[in-house]
């Protein structure tokens, strides 16, 4: 399973209709126990989301109808993190208060690196 790389960019639409439009979806034998159930069955799925190259899968249930209702839940929620957008930060000036604790935690910290010095024996 490889991914496409996307032709569009963010936001896609996690809405169920469109999704079924802009969906791939592959049938296929499911893997794992179940013994001859298993192996006759095509119930596991598979989605490719085109206009991201989203890939999901679905296996879980020997019911090809509740592993088509996960398998979109699924690519709606990876659809929803692709379409996250962190806020810019907007950079702050540190406060008087951080400052001086900064400044205090480096004068402690030459105190103990003195400390550590090697001592001079007078000869």
């Amino acid at each position: 399973m490889t991914t496409r790389k996307p032709q569009r960019p963010p936001p896609y639409s996690t809405d169920r209709k469109a999704l079924e439009r802009e969906v791939v979806i592959d049938v296929f034998r499911s893997s794992g126990p179940g013994g001859q159930h298993v192996n006759k069955t095509e119930s596991a799925l598979r989605l490719t989301h085109l206009p991201s190259g989203v890939v999901v899968t679905s296996q879980d249930s020997p019911s090809q109808h509740r592993n088509r209702e996960t398998a979109f839940k699924r690519l709606a929620e990876r659809l929803e993190r692709l379409n996250y957008v962190p806020k810019k930060r907007v950079a702050t000036r540190p406060t008087a208060a951080s400052r001086r604790r900064r400044i205090e935690a480096k004068k402690l910290r030459t105190v103990t690196k003195r400390t550590r010095a090697r001592v001079k024996h007078d000869e």
